[in-house]
């Protein structure tokens, strides 16, 4: 625990012997003043992920007046992920909460002030003050009633040149005056300095001019650098449904809408597979006692295959190069209340089936909780997400930002398949379609992935070993 620093003081040991010759001592004016300034910390909010900006306060553990000490918990802040405890770096009171539950601030910005001791207290509510006098107030929409602006004053026309001076004819006028018969000589001209246009042919050949429509005026007129006060964006709000209910983007929700949007620019396609599945129906029979579940049979057969197919691993972050992550970390797409989150298997090719299960029960739990910590649901290199559990047959997954693939499982169901001999059977199959990065894994190494998947599927007993 810190503690105060010792009270500033001058005693008659401390003070050369010349100046202990007098009963009084008189400081001389050149020496500095001590000046002991209170010690108020502010409790910023912190960056709690890699895409989280803001942080929403979801219940302050700590109250105003409240004594901390160092690690201690004082706030739950919601991120674009979890719920999280925010620990204090110091030890002292807390004087004052700048963000109210509920509230939300941007990273970095202070949530709350620290006063170190008791004196501190008022200084710090001072402070406080200070603050949320200085928050800028948003500019008064404009107003209705504002003066339209002026038009623009057109532009003088240039002086017309008296006809028989020699003023040049543009190339089109030229071939107008050929065409119509009309001596150049005594067109007059009324461009720029004296320059016989097209027009001026045609007025002289007594040709009436056409009339232009002037064009409508168009919004993309407006500069996107500089748009004009009260303009329409480009991408006009329609106005919601009568009856309907407008309800915000949570944290979590405007994080996916953000990676979604940002893995449009991503170049990337599909590859479907069929995998026969009763080998593997039978293996979850034996094993689902022992809490093995059939995600984590599939996270460990992707995994077993990234391992012999690494480029599909990979990673493209800058569009310029490409990364080969050494940790086969497979992230599994999980439904939460009010959102969607990926809790990640770290090298999930070197743990066992038994292993894995516990980690996944674990994260799940967190996960639903909203207690996950960043390393385990930012640190994934391939995506597995699993709808055949609900009994969707096919669909296709949206490229997370990041890595190079993520693999969308369908649902086992009987199908009537023939063998090389043409006998037909029933057999358990489902499809199973990746969409990977294309600036890095092309058909072929989706292929053979793809194929080295299906046989580990297809005959699970390495998955056991």
């Amino acid at each position: 625990m810190t503690t105060a620093p010792a009270p500033f003081s001058l005693s008659a040991s401390t003070l050369p012997a010349r100046l202990r010759a007098g009963r009084a001592v008189v400081a001389s004016p050149r020496r500095r003043r001590m000046v002991v300034r209170a010690k108020i910390r502010e409790i910023f909010m912190p960056a709690l992920s890699s895409t989280m900006t803001e942080g929403k306060i979801v219940s302050w553990t700590a109250a105003e007046g409240d004594r901390v000490s160092k690690g201690d918990a004082v706030v739950v802040v919601e991120s674009d992920k979890a719920d999280m405890d925010v620990e204090t770096f110091h030890d002292g009171i807390v004087a004052a909460v700048l963000v109210a539950a509920g509230e939300s601030a941007p990273v970095g910005a202070p949530i709350a002030l620290l006063a170190e001791s008791e004196e501190d207290v008022q200084a710090a509510l001072a402070k406080a003050q200070e603050l949320s006098k200085g928050q800028p107030q948003q500019a008064p929409p404009p107003s209705d009633a504002a003066a339209p602006p002026h038009p623009p004053t057109p532009a003088a026309a240039p002086a017309p040149v008296a006809a028989g001076t020699k003023g040049i004819a543009t190339p089109q006028a030229k071939k107008l005056a050929k065409q119509h018969r009309v001596e150049l000589a005594k067109v007059t001209g009324t461009g720029p300095f004296g320059r016989i246009t097209p027009a001026d042919v045609e007025s002289a050949a007594g040709i009436q001019p056409k009339l232009k429509v002037a064009p409508a005026p168009s919004a993309a007129a407006v500069p996107l650098s500089a748009p004009a006060v009260g303009s329409v964006p480009q991408a006009a709000v329609l106005p919601p449904v009568p009856g309907a209910t407008v309800v915000p983007f949570t944290s979590m929700q405007a994080a996916v809408s953000k990676n979604m949007v940002e893995s449009l620019s991503v170049p990337a396609f599909r590859v479907g597979y069929p995998i026969l599945t009763n080998k593997l129906d039978e293996l979850y029979e034996k094993v689902k006692s022992k809490g093995v579940t059939m995600t984590v049979l599939l996270a460990k057969a992707a995994a077993m295959a990234l391992a012999q197919h690494p480029v599909v691993n990979a990673s493209c972050k800058d569009g310029k190069s490409f990364t080969y992550n050494s940790n086969i970390n497979i992230a599994v797409a999980v439904a939460i209340d009010g959102g969607l989150i990926t809790p990640v298997l770290e090298d999930a090719d070197k743990l066992d089936i038994y292993l894995l299960s516990q980690k996944w029960k674990e994260l799940v739990k967190k996960a639903r909780a909203k207690q996950l910590q960043p390393n385990e649901y930012s640190s994934g290199t391939f995506t597995l997400s699993n709808l055949g559990m609900f009994g969707v047959d096919r669909f296709d997954a949206i490229l997370p930002p990041g890595q190079g693939g993520i693999m969308a499982v369908g649902a086992s169901k009987p199908t009537v398949v023939a063998d090389k001999d043409g006998f037909f059977s029933v057999k358990s199959k489902m499809l199973v379609n990746v969409t990977a990065d294309h600036r890095i894994v092309y058909g072929a190494d989706l292929a053979a992935f793809l194929q080295t998947f299906a046989k580990i599927i297809e005959d699970p007993e390495s998955l056991t070993l």
